[in-house]
């Protein structure tokens, strides 16, 4: 499909027209990836050639002008064809929200058509040991009449799949964000994330050793400044757009298996295990979950939506989005975990074989569910119904939430 700009935006169909078909290539070698531990470049390749970053840029720009809700529509989908993939472009969607929220100007629309072409950006905010965001080592230092960038990043992901990486460092005692190029002289990049799940995420360390950093590509306050922004929440929603899309798969995967299935138990009520009414009641779980999970990211994508059209200030739309993701957390964590764990129910030790890998599914969804740890949200969710605490956006550390 042609983008022509005589128009402000593209239909769902429209845009499963172009990705739908994508997403099943990148579908067909996951299995294989994560049994080799290979890294999506050529799946990544794909999406940068139909320009898939270009979503939510407007038409004029060169993208698609979709909508936030558009865009998890997509997110979804893409993680149930691989679910490495939405995670490590996550930082991509919230650098192309700011430039849609950032003033007029040749900057912005630079930038925007930059992503409109296929450009990508990465992230390397998290420091091994450092611990809270106060606390960051990387720093950039006066160099003649630019800046030297110095410093070693953990959690660097997507980095790796990017044209571009979106640095925290600090300048003068403030946080400030710094857009490096991913292949600038003394940016080193490691594949060296050894969790696992979500093992294709591109999450490693990131070393920036005397990098040339100019002015223009100083960004502004860096990540995690205190306050509302409607940052938290959204980077929060592409991790549950993740686990729905995982749940997705596993229902896709665990029901492929079941009707292929002749060999059952000699008390199973059953001759064959998709007429067995306990199995039944796994995938229904698993369904169950599915719809869940994607139910909830959409509603939240739509506020999202209009939070961000009423640019992204408003008080009362930031924290009744912030609410409902924080409280999202809750039904699509645990349901996602319970439905991948029971998966196995449906079969015998044959579930298990290698060469089906269906125990990525709950590794990669434990994973993603610890990237925000539910217990701390729910302390602040209680914490904000019982007394009216603030709710979970980010702060520094040492820095008391007010109350």
């Amino acid at each position: 499909m042609t983008v022509t700009t005589d128009r402000s935006s593209y239909t769902d169909a429209e845009l499963d027209e172009v990705f739908a078909p994508i997403f099943a290539r990148i579908a067909e070698g996951a299995v294989a990836r994560e049994v080799d531990r290979a890294l999506a470049y050529d799946e990544v390749a794909w999406l940068k050639e139909a320009r898939f970053g270009a979503l939510r840029v407007p038409v004029a720009l060169g993208g698609y002008g979709a909508s936030v809700r558009q865009l998890f529509r997509l997110l979804i989908d893409l993680a149930a064809a691989e679910s490495n993939l939405p995670q490590a472009l996550r930082v991509h969607w919230s650098f192309v929200e700011d430039q849609l929220l950032a003033d007029d100007g040749e900057a912005r629309d630079t930038w925007l058509r930059a992503v409109a072409a296929g450009t990508l950006v990465g992230n390397a905010i998290t420091e091994p040991g450092a611990g809270a965001i106060d606390r960051y080592q990387t720093r950039l230092t006066p160099d003649g009449d630019g800046w030297v960038l110095d410093g070693t990043k953990y959690y660097s992901t997507g980095s790796l799949y990017s044209d571009h990486i979106l640095v925290a460092a600090d300048q003068d005692g403030e946080r400030v964000s710094v857009l490096v190029d991913a292949d600038a002289p003394g940016v080193t990049q490691h594949d060296d994330w050894d969790g696992f799940g979500q093992r294709l995420t591109a999450s490693g360390t990131t070393d920036f050793n005397g990098v040339t950093v100019s002015g223009d590509r100083i960004l502004g306050p860096g990540y995690g400044g205190a306050g509302r922004t409607y940052a938290t929440a959204y980077l929060q929603l592409v991790q549950l757009s993740v686990l729905a899309g995982i749940a997705r798969r596993a229902l896709d995967d665990t029901t492929a298996w079941v009707r292929d299935r002749t060999r059952t138990y000699t008390h199973s009520p059953a001759d064959l295990p998709r007429h067995d009414p306990l199995v039944q009641q796994v995938i229904g779980r698993l369904s169950s979950a599915a719809y869940t999970a994607r139910t909830l990211v959409l509603d939240i994508a739509a506020e999202l939506d209009e939070l961000l059209d009423a640019g992204g200030q408003d008080d009362v739309l930031l924290d009744r989005v912030e609410f409902d993701v924080a409280r999202a957390q809750q039904a699509v964590i645990t349901t996602v975990l319970d439905a991948t764990t029971q998966l196995f129910e449906t079969g015998g030790a044959s579930i298990t074989a290698e060469s089906l890998r269906l125990d990525r599914h709950w590794r990669n969804a434990r994973v993603i569910s610890v990237h925000n740890p539910l217990i701390y949200k729910l302390q602040a969710i209680g914490d904000h119904v019982l007394n009216g605490a603030d709710l979970p956006y980010a702060w520094s550390a040492g820095q008391k939430p007010s109350t």
